[in-house]
C-alpha cells in the first residue's frame, strides 16, 4: 500500500496495485475470479497490533475495495468472484479488536463505514450489474469475516465438524455487529427471528448442517468435496449472471492526485482546507468541450473519459478527507465549468446503459453519491457565477445540507457578450424520476 508523510503526520492514502497486495491474492480463470484472503499479520497498517487469524484493519479493506473495482473495470468479463482463504480451518476472525481498542472513536466509525460500504458496493453491483459473489467458508467464520460472507450472493461453509459462522460482538465485547451483521441475518437472510436472537448471543456460533437448517448458509460441504462444490456453485452463478462475456476491460491507471499543506489536488477534483474556519472547500470541474458520443470513444478514452475519471477522484478525496481531515467538519461543495458539455455527457450515460463501461461507471457515481451522503460531515453547495450544478453534478447540491445560490442585481443578470453571468442550475435524465442513481 502506498503511503505519504507531510510534516508530522502519515497520512492514509486509498491507492493500491493488485501486484503491490499484502493480504489478498486475485486470480482471474475465464469468467470466474478468486479473491483469496491470506492476511500478513505483520501488515498492519499501523504500529501495534498483529493481524492474526485473518483478522483485518482498514488497510486490509483498502485492499479489497481495490481488487473490486479491477475487477469491475479491467475483467468486465468475470461474472463471478469467489471470497475464499488461504489459511487452513480459518477464514476470518472479524475486525482485529487490538486495532479497535487502540483507535478514537472517528476512527472506529469512519474504518466501519467503509468497510460496509465496500459490501453494499458488493450488493449493489449484483443487483445492478449481474457480478455474483460466493463466499467460501473453509473455516471458522467470525465477527467482520461473517458480514463479509454475508454480503455475497451465496454462503458454503466447510462441514469438517469445528468450522462455525458467528457474530460474537454481543456476549463477547457488549457492542452490536458494526457493519450490517444483524441486518443481513435478518432481512436479506430471512432467519426466523428467534433463531437470529439465539445465534447473535452464543458466542460459538453454529456450524453444520444446524447453520443451513437456520438460513446462516446456503449449503455445507465435506472437506474432499468442498473445492469441486465451490467450483460447480460458482459456475451456476455464472450462468444467471447478465454480464457480457466477450468484452475487454480498461486499465485503471494510479490517480493523479498531488497533496500539499493546502489540500487534494486532482485532474477534476480540487479540496482546499481552511483549518482556521475547520472547512474543506470541494470543487468538482466539469467537462470541457464536445464529449464522446459514442460507444468506442469513450472506451477509447478508457479511464480519462470524463464521468469516470471525475467519480474516481471525488470517491479518493471524500475517503482523504474522512481518514486525514476529521477536524474538518464543513464540506463546501462547489463546481466550475460549462452546462452544455455536462448535459451531453449525461445524454450519453442515460441512452447508453446496454454498454458495459456506462452501467459500471454509473454505479461508481451511485456510489461514490452515496459515500458523500453518509460522510458525518455538514455539507453546503455554493453555487456562484462559473458554477456547473447541472445534470450529474446537480446530485452534489442535493447531497447538501443546504444549497446557496448567488443573486445578482439585475443588471449583472444580463447577457454579456451572449453569455449570462448569473449563476443557474440544470437538470437532465439522470435526475429524473428513474434516475441512474
Amino acid at each position: 500500500m502506498e503511503h505519504a508523510v507531510t510534516k508530522e503526520r502519515e497520512l492514509v492514502l486509498f491507492t493500491t496495485d493488485s501486484r503491490e497486495f499484502r493480504h489478498w491474492n486475485l486470480k482471474i480463470e475465464g469468467r470466474i475470479a478468486t479473491l483469496t484472503m491470506n492476511v500478513d499479520e505483520d501488515g498492519g497498517l499501523r504500529p501495534g497490533y498483529k493481524l492474526k487469524l485473518n483478522s483485518y484493519d482498514l488497510g486490509v479493506d483498502i485492499e479489497l475495495h481495490s481488487a473490486l473495482q479491477r475487477i469491475r473495470f479491467e475483467h468486465p468479463e468475470v461474472a463471478c468472484v469467489i471470497i475464499t482463504s488461504g489459511k487452513e480451518r480459518m477464514f476470518c476472525a472479524g475486525a482485529n479488536i487490538y486495532m479497535l481498542a487502540s483507535s478514537s472513536h472517528a476512527w472506529k466509525v469512519n474504518f466501519c463505514k467503509f468497510t460496509n460500504e465496500t459490501r453494499n458496493g458488493m450488493e449493489d453491483s449484483s443487483r445492478h450489474d449481474g457480478l455474483k459473489f460466493l463466499a467460501a467458508l473453509n473455516g471458522t467464520t467470525a465477527g467482520g469475516g461473517y458480514e463479509l460472507a454475508l454480503a455475497c450472493d451465496e454462503i458454503l461453509l466447510i462441514d469438517d465438524r469445528s468450522s462455525a459462522v458467528s457474530l460474537p460482538e454481543t456476549p463477547l465485547l457488549g457492542v452490536l455487529p458494526g457493519t450490517g451483521g444483524l441486518t443481513r441475518v435478518v432481512d436479506k437472510r430471512k432467519v426466523r427471528r428467534d433463531l437470529a436472537d439465539l445465534f447473535c448471543t452464543n458466542p460459538d456460533g453454529v456450524k453444520g448442517e444446524r447453520a443451513k437448517l437456520w438460513g446462516l448458509v446456503d449449503d455445507v460441504v465435506a472437506p474432499a468435496n468442498f473445492a469441486k462444490a465451490v467450483q460447480e456453485r460458482a459456475a451456476k452463478l455464472v450462468a444467471s449472471s447478465t454480464r457480457p462475456a466477450a468484452v475487454k476491460g480498461i486499465e485503471l491507471r494510479p490517480r493523479a492526485r498531488k497533496i500539499d499543506d493546502a489540500g487534494y489536488h486532482y485532474s477534476h477534483v480540487d479540496v482546499l482546507f481552511d483549518r482556521d474556519a475547520r472547512t474543506a472547500a470541494i470543487t468538482v470541474r466539469g467537462p470541457q468541450g464536445p464529449q464522446p458520443q459514442t460507444i468506442a470513444a469513450i472506451h477509447a478514452a478508457g479511464d480519462s473519459w470524463w464521468p469516470l475519471a471525475m467519480a474516481r477522484e471525488l470517491d479518493d478525496a471524500i475517503l482523504m478527507l474522512r481518514a486525514n481531515e476529521p477536524e474538518l467538519g464543513l464540506f463546501l461543495l462547489k463546481t466550475e465549468g460549462e452546462i452544455v458539455p455536462l448535459l451531453q455527457a449525461d445524454i450519453f450515460l442515460a441512452n447508453s446503459r446496454e454498454d458495459w463501461l456506462v452501467r459500471e461507471t454509473v454505479a461508481l457515481l451511485r456510489r461514490t453519491f452515496a459515500r458523500l451522503d453518509v460522510s458525518s460531515r455538514s455539507m453546503f453547495a455554493v453555487i456562484e457565477q462559473g458554477s456547473c450544478f447541472a445534470g450529474t453534478l446537480f446530485e452534489l447540491a442535493v447531497a447538501a445540507d443546504r444549497s446557496y445560490m448567488l443573486a445578482l442585481p439585475d443588471e449583472e443578470s444580463k447577457a454579456k457578450e451572449g453569455k449570462t453571468v448569473a449563476p443557474r442550475i440544470a437538470l437532465s435524465a439522470v435526475n429524473s424520476e428513474s434516475s441512474l442513481w
